[in-house]
């Protein structure tokens, strides 16, 4: 049994998790401060990938990183090298999908910040950075955690976005999602099945992952109000 769709959708997922993680946060936290009416626009554009089919988010990224566009064409030219039909190609079209779950779970979370904890940070003379970091970051964790699991769920079982721009291609760019495709488009039932189930694993021991480190935290925060 060839192993690499699933070593190439756990990667796949682990850099589109931590791209989003990153990028999701820095848009959350300072759109989260904006006027209402440009954070309603902004919304808007960040969340569409949420709603749009797959195939329509794929055909933009082609439109964008095709050899034919200003930015392909100028990654062709200069770095002598493509985006498109190659397994970094489905990383970004699992991070353009993703993002918004991680978006708006982690704005959620920074909306419900008491903002009142970082006005007493700041009259001790503690810098912003120190803030975020030590004082909003860990308020916020269970949000964080939920958008960067959603997010890692999605890019690891991504399929129209990414056949798009990726493709299928044996020991390149295929991915547990393709693969059972490609398996149930030939016949191969039983194939198909094997890798339906180990997505189906993978998912849920993620979810179990969480779930307990909730429980956890949970009774943690539980203990520290006995004892005050």
């Amino acid at each position: 049994m060839d192993l690499y769709p699933l070593f190439n959708s756990l990667r796949i997922a682990v850099l589109s998790a931590v791209i989003v993680f990153f990028l999701g946060i820095f848009c959350a936290y300072y759109i989260a401060r904006l006027p209402r009416l440009i954070k309603g626009v902004l919304d808007v554009i960040l969340t569409l990938p949420m709603v749009l089919p797959p195939t329509v988010v794929g055909y933009f990224i082609l439109v964008v990183l095709s050899p034919n566009s200003l930015l392909g064409g100028w990654v062709m030219h200069v770095l002598d090298a493509r985006i498109i039909m190659t397994w970094y190609a489905a990383v970004i079209a699992s991070s353009v999908v993703a993002f918004p779950l991680m978006y708006r779970t982690a704005r959620g979370a920074f909306e419900s910040f008491d903002m009142t904890l970082k006005y007493s940070a700041q009259t001790l003379g503690l810098s912003n950075t120190y803030i975020f970091w030590h004082i909003t970051m860990p308020f916020c964790r269970q949000g964080i955690i939920a958008g960067t699991v959603l997010s890692f769920a999605r890019a690891l079982g991504e399929y129209g976005a990414t056949s798009m721009v990726a493709g299928y291609i044996p020991g390149k760019t295929a991915t547990i999602s393709t693969t059972v495709y490609q398996l149930w488009r030939t016949n191969d039932e039983a194939g198909a099945f094997r890798w339906v189930m180990i997505n189906l694993v993978i998912s849920t021991v993620v979810l179990l992952a969480v779930n307990f480190f909730e429980k956890k935290e949970g009774y943690a925060a539980a203990k520290t109000e006995e004892n005050e």
